[in-house]
């Protein structure tokens, strides 16, 4: 069995990977099939889908929606979008300007503590990607102002830092809504990873499926033994299919690899054929 891995980013987010470039890693990495899941994005899924014909290595169009509840930053992945859908496109043309104003924003504070950081030079890190934090995080270990990405999270640009701007986001049932519009199957991605304890998260969980939610991301990279088996008995009281990914971004994220994650993971072929089934 060759496994699976339904949460990857490219270049065209915050990875560090073209999709050319993720697909011949999958091969070589002896993958069945990968999920394009890039933040606010669905622009490299067509390179995927190029690269990726004739070599039996099968490309999911997917993405990964940031959305707001309760305060909470909670990521909807959309598997199986239909990447020429029209308004799917145009509000995720909204999303990508509201990181512009909250990139204007984050600049100008770090400016004022003195550090000479723009959009311009953010985005001469990676020409075509989607601006995030991780851009800010290199740019800020490449000029000497941290040691290390996790330094700039915890010094400059995490949540509870003074440099720090959020930014306007939908709702996760306004995303759960545009996914399944667009012919996408909703999945709420990495839950442990909200620390919302174990009744508020079900309650997301509940209100999420209510509203639409088809799927949980019940196989992830940071799951210890216990998340893994709650977070699919999670996914069988409500009915929700099961979903698993690495969440890989190179270099990025040091130490996390394509398919095996930290060392261990392993997302079976059988999930696909799941998830499959919710298109017909």
């Amino acid at each position: 069995m060759k496994g699976i891995d339904l949460h990857v980013h490219s270049l065209c987010s915050d990875g560090t990977y073209t999709p050319s470039e993720l697909v011949k890693y999958a091969l070589e990495k002896q993958l069945k099939a990968f999920a394009l899941t890039d933040h606010d994005t669905v622009d490299g899924v067509q390179e995927a889908f190029d690269a990726a014909m004739g070599t039996g290595l099968t490309v999911v169009p997917g993405v990964e929606l940031s959305t707001e509840y309760e305060g909470k930053d909670i990521h909807i992945l959309g598997l199986y979008i239909q990447i020429d859908s029209q308004p799917f496109l145009e509000h995720l043309d909204t999303f990508k300007n509201s990181r512009i104003h909250r990139n204007e924003k984050m600049c100008q504070k770090l400016q004022d503590a003195g550090i000479p950081i723009t959009v311009e030079a953010l985005k001469e890190l990676c020409p075509n990607a989607t601006i995030t934090r991780s851009h800010y995080a290199a740019f800020l270990l490449e000029h000497g102002f941290v040691s290390s990405r996790k330094e700039a999270f915890e010094r400059y640009i995490g949540e509870n830092c003074p440099y720090f701007v959020p930014r306007e986001k939908v709702s996760p049932f306004q995303a759960i809504h545009l996914i399944k519009a667009a012919g996408g199957i909703p999945i709420l991605a990495h839950p442990p990873l909200y620390h919302m304890g174990k009744e508020r998260l079900e309650l997301l969980v509940k209100t999420l499926t209510e509203r639409g939610l088809m799927g949980l991301e019940a196989i992830y990279s940071t799951y210890t033994a216990a998340q893994t088996k709650e977070m699919k008995e999670l996914a069988k009281k409500y009915n929700l299919a099961i979903s698993g990914g690495s969440d890989f971004h190179g270099a990025n994220k040091p130490g996390l690899d394509l398919k095996t994650g930290y060392g261990s993971l392993f997302v079976p072929e059988s999930i696909l054929e799941q998830l499959q089934s919710l298109l017909s």
